[in-house]
């Protein structure tokens, strides 16, 4: 894309581009304010080898598990993956390469690769599994670990209002993962309910400006749940 306007007219001039073995950093936080559209796009590409970096991995039917079935999944970077019959099964068949970090860290680790920063120290994960082989360095006294950061080829995200210019609202949970996601990718497409003209959106209630988007693309949500709980009157 080239100017302000970001507005593209389809998922496949969206994920133009992407290619087999490439990294993706996936917006999200369980099934809310998932790209649902450009996931259900991806599957459809076919495009394969992919490592994807995402708070979780959807679940069976939804959200990034969809890539699951035909194996376009080579590596997972997530920090909770308890959803997905299709993820656990290919886990532990060594078919599917998974890299657990806690979830503090890995949207550290995509705000960093957003911001330029190339690596990080952090307490998180001393003296555990996920602190193995890792640098140490102490500081007043504390053992922190160094972790680096994340940047993708490219990355999917959703919010729920834009202009055209890319800057973007989100709604409340759907906050989570999205605007740092969208940083660290060097082609950020991002899928929204509604765009609005330019001038419309006060500048005190942007989230994320559009300096970081590259497409736009307007779409119709499903907006599924994980786990539906009713409770009698």
């Amino acid at each position: 894309m080239s100017g302000f306007d970001k507005v593209v007219s389809s998922y496949e001039e969206a994920l133009d581009g992407l290619e087999d073995g490439m990294t993706i950093v996936a917006g999200g936080f369980g099934l809310c304010g998932i790209p649902e559209n450009l996931i259900k796009e991806i599957q459809r590409k076919g495009t394969k080898g992919l490592t994807i970096a995402s708070n979780n991995c959807g679940t069976t039917t939804k959200g990034l598990g969809l890539l699951l079935p035909n194996r376009q999944i080579k590596k997972m970077i997530a920090s909770y993956v308890g959803e997905n019959e299709h993820f656990e099964a290919q886990m532990m068949s060594g078919e599917l390469e998974v890299e657990l970090t806690p979830q503090g860290t890995l949207a550290e680790k995509m705000r960093a690769g957003g911001a330029g920063i190339p690596a990080f120290f952090t307490a998180t994960g001393y003296g555990t599994a996920v602190g193995e082989g890792k640098e140490v360095r102490v500081f007043n006294g504390r053992h922190y670990i160094l972790e680096e950061a994340i940047q993708g080829d490219f990355s999917i995200a959703k919010a729920w209002k834009a202009d055209r210019y890319g800057n973007l609202v989100f709604r409340k949970a759907a906050r989570n993962f999205n605007p740092m996601a969208i940083t660290a990718g060097r082609i950020a497409v991002v899928e929204v309910e509604e765009i609005v003209e330019i001038g419309e959106l006060d500048p005190d209630e942007i989230h994320l400006p559009g300096i970081y988007v590259n497409r736009l693309i307007q779409g119709t949500f499903e907006k599924a749940i994980e786990q539906r709980t009713v409770r009698k009157a």
